[in-house]
Formats: C-alpha cells, structure tokens, sequence
C-alpha cells in the first residue's frame, strides 16, 4: 500500500468525521488484502467503527436513526462504517465481519484504549455455532453460484476455500478462526498434495487481476465439495454460547459516558 493511498484513506475519514458529525474509533482494512490474497487490482475494503454525542443515544427508543455509514465505493475505495451502538449488539451475536474487522492487522485509526475495551468481550461473547453457520452459508452459495462451471473465476476458489477452513478451525479449537488465510491453511491442512496446489493458486491471485479465470483444479474442487458435504452434518453439534449481554451493555454505557 501506498502512501498516496494511506493519505486518501485518512482524509476521506475526517471528511466523515466532520460531515457526520462523528468520532472514528477505529478503521481497518477487511476483505482480500486483510485475509491476505489481494490481487493486482483489488479494492481496498475500509470498514470502521464510529460514535456520536452520548446525547444522540439519549433518544426515545422508538425513534429510528440511521446507524451505518456508506460511500460510495470510488476507483478502488470501498468505505463504510457502523455506529458503536450497532456494533455493541452485533457483537453479542457473534456478528463474523466485526470479528474480523477487530481482527485485522492493517489499521488505518484506532482511537487509544478503545479496542483494549471491546476486543476481549468478542472472546467472551463468542458463539461457535453462530460463526460456524455463517460460514456454512457463504462456503454454499459460493460454491453453487461460482465454482460449477468449465471455467471458475480464481478468487472466487478463496470465497469458498476461507470459509471452509474457518469451519474447521471452529470444529477442532471453538474460537474465532484466524484472520490470516496462510494461516488457516498452516493450521487446518495437512494433505501435502491439497496444500501445494492451493499455494499454487494464491501466487496466481496475488499476480493476477479480479478478473481472471482458471479450470477448476481437482484436488481443490474434490475437497471442497466433501468437506461441504461433511461440515453440513456437524454444524448442529457445533458449541452455543448463550451469555447474558450485561458486560457488553455497561461497557458500551462507560465508553459513552467518557467521550
């Protein structure tokens, strides 16, 4: 990345903060280039969390008020972000884009103390079956929409081969899965045959453009359709976590009341 593209970043986040009379809490990279195969023209996927005056909170309940921010998406900007209030409740419900996001090693801001105060209550409230059916459901569409044909788009091979690997990994450990794919891969494969050929398809993502095609790769495909098979059958086994959201409720109550 680079610095022409940091600073663009960092101005249209104060654009925001001024135009949306908002605080930035934190700003992240999400997407390919956070889950490490980006290719040659990916776009950068900017995901951040925001707060308002703590009076703005105050309102009767019954009155709706928009809680997300959402740009345009601009040449290779995407850009959008969630109030904290939202991102509080979503993350009692295990929500996996707000895991990944407090995951993501490619920040942009972070307001000092605030992912010290919300990162360990994602643990705590982590539900394994909530993150494990939601992979399920994206690892299924992906595979039936994109991975059936004589030709398969290559990125879309990782929008059903990150999925499953995150299955496994909520399968043998009950914790949020790494957001690293290399890593998943290091920590959930072991056929040598099936690691060497996904290795060889991420150096042509990382080389190639959105765009590209590839013949479907049959160790990958064979794979992928029997875990598919396999994980369908063990999702209802998978963990449930059920823990009141009182620490969610009065760390949101104190971050506001110091703003």
């Amino acid at each position: 990345m680079t610095d022409a593209v940091k600073a663009r970043i960092d101005a249209e986040l104060s654009a925001i903060e001024s135009k949306y009379k908002v605080r930035v809490l934190m700003a992240v990279e999400s997407g390919s280039r956070a889950w490490g195969f980006a290719s040659k023209d990916s776009d950068y996927d900017v995901r951040f969390l925001y707060m308002r005056e703590p009076e703005w909170y105050l309102s009767p309940f019954v009155e709706s008020k928009r809680d997300v921010i959402e740009l345009p998406i601009e040449d290779e900007l995407d850009i959008n972000g969630w109030d904290l209030r939202k991102a509080v409740k979503l993350m009692a419900k295990s929500n996996p884009a707000l895991l990944e996001w407090f995951s993501s090693d490619i920040v942009y801001r972070e307001e000092e103390g605030f992912r010290a105060t919300f990162a360990p209550l994602l643990a705590a409230y982590y539900s394994p079956r909530a993150g494990f059916y939601h992979y399920l459901h994206m690892a299924k569409g992906n595979f039936r929409e994109y991975l059936k044909s004589d030709l398969v788009k290559t990125k879309k091979y990782f929008y059903v081969l990150r999925p499953i690997l995150c299955m496994r990994w909520i399968e043998s450990h009950s914790s949020i899965p790494p957001l690293f794919f290399e890593t998943l891969v290091d920590k959930t494969v072991e056929d040598t045959e099936l690691t060497n050929a996904i290795a060889e398809l991420l150096v042509r993502k990382k080389a190639g453009f959105e765009t590209d095609y590839d013949r479907p790769i049959p160790v990958i495909s064979a794979f992928l359709k029997a875990e598919l098979a396999r994980l369908s059958d063990c999702a209802a086994a998978i963990a449930v976590n059920r823990k009141s959201t009182d620490d969610l409720a009065r760390s949101f109550v104190r971050y506001v009341g110091n703003a």
